[in-house]
């Protein structure tokens, strides 16, 4: 049967007749309730495909009608909103790269020709740090604004957090988005949120005696990040499990969805980690989140449309096959993404998960970016999976370095491995040594050089960690001399 709309506006706030979708700010579920809105969560996948496709072609006339970015790049591959009938239809659609906005925005400074509303209604600007390149300008329409607090709000009660929690944001206040999302999904849920930042000196032994005195039920950053907490708690004689928090969501790297880190983090705190997040250009960013089932992230598909696809064709893989999201506004009137390339790596699923939501899902997070990969010796290597061989060991001290080199136009794999004081003495670091090089050439098919150093070496990081080295760029310009 149909989603009646009738219904859900009238017993939850949702107006899906209009687009952009009209919410009620006072609603909430029942506390004990599993869903926010069971009626598009749980919903026949056809049926709930009937309320995107009607999201997806109004989103589109909008970009076409306000976007000459857009409207451009359409012409030129013979689609416009009229050619989507159906949503396998999207897949003709040209896909945007983050080097199409930068380029966009250095052409049309500063939000580039692709900001659908004047620039009266923005009422956020956010954007990336330029670290890598240009940095890529977010203007955020105050309506929309309104919506990403109610889309972050829903994910957030799957993964189990209610409006009686106190909510401990350990993440940069800054141009990065995450942080202000986590903010204004919360306070649209209704909890108390204690957002106390990072990134100043001495700021992670606060926020863990703040965290002792304060008691708050959750906690939200970095799976590194909150690593790096624990291993300040014990300096401090303070057991990390006895801290309180009962939920620990992260996003901005791929460790909450690492098998092997995902138990340490639990054992560690004694919560459950729930592993969030997608791209900073696509907040509602949380469409990519775990239920507090934590079988993986459900692909919030009526908010933000996902099709996990083939890194070279682009179009969309089957159930069970790997690719990198490809993800599309349904709800952004300010500055729309559609079909824009994540980088990302992951594999999808429709099998069921115990919570009854119907959304697709990533079984296994993102496991890392495409551009991460390293190759060695012709074998494909993925940091994520030597964090999660390393995590899996007893007696490894928290943090490692990959080092890939070049001897003798032969790659050599270094991985830097710290062990726990419990292996000082030389006899257990032979063996720790032995059995991380072992379980390492099993995972990766190659032999590892392993070196171990000891705990508490290797420096910490209060935002995303950046692990790999590779120095082979500069054993060719060694090498091979001018030319």
């Amino acid at each position: 049967m149909p989603i009646d709309l009738a219904s859900l506006r009238r017993t939850r706030g949702i107006d899906l007749s209009v687009w952009p979708p009209r919410y009620d700010p006072a609603y909430l579920p029942a506390a004990d309730a599993e869903h926010w809105a069971p009626e598009l969560e749980c919903a026949t996948p056809a049926d709930r495909d009937a309320i995107v496709l009607d999201k997806l072609r109004r989103q589109v006339r909008w970009a076409w009608e306000r976007s000459p970015l857009y409207r451009r790049r359409w012409e030129a591959a013979g689609v416009s909103p009229d050619t989507l009938r159906t949503l396998a239809d999207l897949a003709r659609f040209p896909v945007v790269h983050k080097a199409d906005l930068r380029a966009a925005q250095a052409a049309h400074p500063p939000f580039g020709d692709y900001v659908c509303v004047d620039r009266s209604e923005i009422a956020r600007i956010h954007g990336t740090s330029g670290t890598t390149g240009r940095p890529t300008a977010f203007a955020v329409g105050r309506d929309d604004w309104g919506r990403i607090g109610e889309a972050h709000a829903r994910i957030m009660w799957g993964a189990g957090l209610r409006p009686d929690d106190t909510i401990l944001i350990c993440s940069f206040f800054s141009l990065y988005l995450g942080s202000w999302g986590v903010l204004r999904g919360g306070e649209r849920l209704g909890a108390t949120m204690f957002p106390f930042g990072a990134g100043v000196p001495g700021q992670t032994l606060m926020a863990v005696q703040w965290a002792a005195d304060v008691r708050p039920t959750a906690f939200y950053g970095t799976p590194s990040y909150a690593l790096h907490c624990a291993e300040t708690a014990r300096r401090e004689g303070l057991n990390p499990g006895a801290l309180g928090f009962r939920t620990m969501f992260f996003s901005g790297e791929p460790g909450a969805g690492i098998p092997a880190t995902k138990r340490l983090i639990e054992a560690t705190f004694g919560a459950t980690c729930i592993d969030m997040g997608s791209m900073a250009e696509m907040t509602p960013w949380m469409t990519n989140g775990e239920c507090r089932h934590r079988t993986g992230m459900h692909l919030w598909q009526d908010i933000v449309y996902t099709e996990v696809c083939d890194a070279e064709t682009f179009r969309p893989v089957p159930y069970g096959a790997e690719g990198t999201p490809v993800y599309t506004h349904l709800e952004r009137t300010s500055q729309p993404m559609i079909r824009l390339v994540s980088g990302d790596r992951t594999r999808w699923t429709d099998e069921a998960c115990p919570c009854g939501r119907t959304y697709p899902r990533l079984p296994l997070g993102l496991f890392g970016r495409l551009d991460d990969m390293i190759i060695v010796r012709g074998e494909n290597l993925y940091p994520s999976a030597i964090e999660d061989t390393l995590r899996a060991i007893a007696g490894f001290g928290g943090e490692f370095r990959v080092i890939v080199s070049r001897r003798e136009a032969m790659d050599e794999l270094l991985v830097r491995a710290e062990y726990a004081a419990t292996h000082a003495d030389a006899a257990a670091q032979a063996a720790l040594g032995a059995t991380m090089r072992e379980r390492l050439r099993a995972r990766l098919g190659i032999h590892p050089v392993v070196e171990l150093v000891p705990e508490g070496t290797l420096e910490r990081t209060e935002f995303k960690a950046r692990r790999v080295v590779d120095d082979r760029d500069l054993y060719r310009s060694l090498t091979d001399g001018p030319r």
